[in-house]
């Protein structure tokens, strides 16, 4: 039997920065998941992926991850989508700095 489908949004790796990005209703990558676009169709998912990863020149490693509706817009279902959200782990710099 197949695995029912969950909410995802489309997310990937801002190309120059490296930053985590969520792909937006309007077709904005932001970096903000609370902006997110949250997907409950699986057609208009994949559809949605196919044309993220169309935007090579913008985005790299475009997928699909797990996510449900809150008061805020999407959050993360899974641990590695959560520590995303708070931007690179290797060391202080960019958004990290100004927190």
């Amino acid at each position: 039997m197949a695995k029912a489908f969950t909410p995802k949004v489309v997310t990937a790796n801002a190309l120059l920065e490296g930053d985590a990005v969520w792909l937006t209703e309007d077709d904005r990558w932001t970096r903000d998941i609370a902006e997110a676009e949250l997907l409950t169709d699986e057609a208009h998912a994949e559809l949605r992926l196919m044309e993220a990863q169309w935007r090579q020149d913008e985005i790299a490693g475009a997928y699909l991850a797990d996510a449900k509706a809150s008061d805020h817009g999407p959050v993360p279902t899974h641990f590695r989508e959560e520590f995303r959200t708070r931007g690179p782990s290797n060391y202080f710099h960019g958004k990290q700095t100004e927190a």
